[in-house]
């Protein structure tokens, strides 16, 4: 079965995302916040937390190969 919606092609695209979710928490909100507009690599552990609220919030999760992960 297809996703309901595509992949996020970059992680600030799925960072700026996140930031819309009424139940993030402050927390994941100066994450999100940080990532927007970042333009470095994440780091692994980076990347794991963000596919972790990915999931969590019900957004797509990253495109394979996407851009800086």
């Amino acid at each position: 079965m297809a996703e309901p919606f595509p992949s996020f092609p970059s992680f600030p695209a799925a960072a700026r995302a996140l930031l819309a979710v009424n139940s993030l928490s402050e927390k994941e909100g100066q994450f999100c916040g940080g990532l927007a507009f970042r333009t470095a690599p994440l780091s692994d552990k980076q990347a794991n937390w963000l596919r972790i609220l990915l999931s969590r919030h019900g957004l797509p999760a990253l495109a394979e190969g996407g851009e800086h992960v």
